[in-house]
């Protein structure tokens, strides 16, 4: 007699499961979060963003179990993309920027409060391409857009990030670096 067969990913554990992605998103919850609300700029958004970042983890294809915590970035992206719809600008439109006043959160965290004044496609690409690294093709392809939107909206967001920072806390220098250790903006902000 055969011995009863396993499961696919009970014969390779090389691959993540569903409670390695329920794992990561406990672990992470600040992290995940923190992009999310970054990307959406909005915090009912941004939890629908997180909560279906964490079910399309579980219901996806197999993923490396080394891939996992990449792939729940990934994803957390792709939501927001589908949630925010970010559109490039066409050429010689201008769309407002949000304020600071328009802008509720609960401090003077200036590099967040910098972002989220971002208008929303310059926003993503920021995140995207600064904070998270992702390289200009996958950004291209991610956000349905040319080679040349990505390099007019960081460039934006570039300048406009930097001189938010100067005008508001001309004292210390802007370090998006400070953006990316989620501990320290989510604490504030949430």
């Amino acid at each position: 007699m055969l011995p009863l067969a396993k499961s696919a990913l009970e014969a390779n554990p090389a691959y993540a499961i569903a409670a390695d992605f329920c794992r990561i998103f406990a672990e992470d919850m600040k992290a995940l979060y923190l992009l999310s609300f970054l990307l959406t700029a909005d915090r009912e958004k941004a939890e629908r963003c997180f909560v279906s970042g964490l079910g399309d983890c579980i219901d996806s294809n197999r993923v490396f179990a080394d891939w996992a915590r990449s792939w729940a970035r990934r994803t957390i992206v792709q939501n927001a993309i589908r949630t925010v719809e970010p559109l490039p600008l066409f050429f010689g439109e201008r769309a407002p920027y949000r304020t600071a006043k328009d802008v509720i959160f609960a401090n003077d965290d200036v590099p967040l409060a910098a972002v989220l004044s971002l208008r929303p496609f310059d926003r993503f690409v920021f995140v995207m391409s600064v904070l998270e690294r992702y390289p200009d093709q996958e950004c291209r392809a991610l956000l349905r857009c040319s080679q040349q939107d990505i390099l007019a909206a960081r460039h934006r967001a570039l300048a406009l990030v930097g001189a938010y920072a100067e005008r508001s806390a001309p004292a210390s220098a802007f370090d998006a670096g400070e953006l990316a250790r989620p501990e320290a903006s989510l604490a504030k902000s949430a």
